[in-house]
């Protein structure tokens, strides 16, 4: 089997590529030419993968792509998928997470029919919820440009799917992390920086607002569902998604815990951090999953928070603290931050 991934060097990328890596694929990835190649999460396998140059916003590229590698299944995990940074940019991220969609999809659909087609949807699709929980079902209301982008997106698949009877597909994923989630995410944002403080590194960290809550869940459980996905006989869409939300507080509060800290001394509230619109209560159902699918999430909300605050802290001994005392501090942490049964 030959799997084609976009977005192969981020987070879901790099876990999926180790998924069929471990399943037998051929794996191929999809990347920007750049003078700055940035390859660290797919770094220990990367021997293992071939990546090819193409461009979400280029339609020519991704022909050339589709045609030379002749794939088995197709997962579109690149976008512009940085909530805040679509208010800044909201024309580049219609460009490459709306667009791209059409753009791969027609490569699909002229040189590579029967390739399976997964896109990676979003809980932002929802924005301000119709309903709670939210199912395959529930109407969308996005409440930012990203948002906007992946509810385009979405609704390219079902109408390629319908109007092309091509084999595609959306995970509609909730948020998801792991260690290897970029800094300017909310939850890496927060690990990091506790592991700063913990090793005296920083003093404070700036929020924004507070009281959101999201359905959190780990990166490789979500990869493995979407893998599942295009098993199945028929193409459908399912929302994946823990059914359990935390806020922003009870984040702060595991994260700084892990490493016995109170949350309320160190972090501030930056007003400049607050979204224009806010989306305030995501929370999946993912009952269709568990019984079509047969997935279930297996690393549970506290483990994920505990897994990055270990690996942040491993991270910053690593990157060579000025403190003599940084080991200490690791070892001193370790059994507040191991996993829980």
């Amino acid at each position: 089997m030959r799997a084609l991934i976009t977005g192969i060097t981020g987070q879901d990328g790099s876990y999926l590529a180790e998924l069929l890596l471990g399943k037998g694929y051929e794996v191929f990835g999809i990347v920007r030419r750049s003078s700055v190649k940035k390859f660290d999460r797919i770094e220990q396998f990367m021997e293992k993968v071939e990546l090819v140059e193409g461009d979400l916003t280029d339609q020519s590229s991704l022909d050339s792509v589709m045609q030379a590698v002749q794939p088995d299944e197709v997962y579109n995990l690149a976008a512009q998928s940085f909530v805040p940074v679509s208010w800044n940019q909201p024309v580049l991220t219609g460009d490459v997470t709306g667009l791209g969609v059409i753009r791969i999809l027609e490569a699909i659909r002229r040189h590579r029919p029967q390739a399976k087609f997964l896109q990676a949807s979003s809980s932002e699709m929802f924005g301000k919820v119709r309903e709670t929980p939210q199912t395959e079902l529930t109407p969308f209301y996005p409440r930012s440009p990203y948002g906007v982008a992946k509810v385009f997106g979405h609704h390219l698949t079902v109408n390629y799917r319908e109007s092309y009877h091509l084999f595609a597909c959306s995970a509609m994923g909730f948020n998801h992390e792991s260690p290897r989630r970029g800094l300017e995410f909310v939850t890496k944002k927060v690990t990091h920086q506790v592991a700063r403080i913990k090793c005296g590194l920083a003093n404070k960290l700036l929020m924004g607002n507070l009281a959101p809550k999201r359905d959190w869940g780990f990166a490789g459980d979500y990869v493995r569902a979407m893998w599942m996905i295009l098993q199945q006989p028929d193409p459908e869409d399912f929302v994946l998604a823990t059914g359990k939300t935390h806020s922003i507080r009870e984040l702060l509060a595991v994260a700084f815990g892990a490493v016995g800290l109170d949350w309320e001394k160190y972090v501030e509230i930056d007003p400049k951090l607050i979204r224009p619109a806010e989306v305030d209560h995501l929370c999946g159902d993912a009952r269709k999953a568990r019984e079509k699918l047969g997935w279930h999430p297996e690393v549970s909300f506290e483990e994920l928070i505990k897994m990055m605050v270990k690996a942040d802290m491993e991270a910053v001994q690593r990157a060579g603290s000025t403190l003599p005392s940084a080991t200490s501090v690791l070892n001193g942490v370790s059994q507040l931050i191991a996993p829980t049964q």
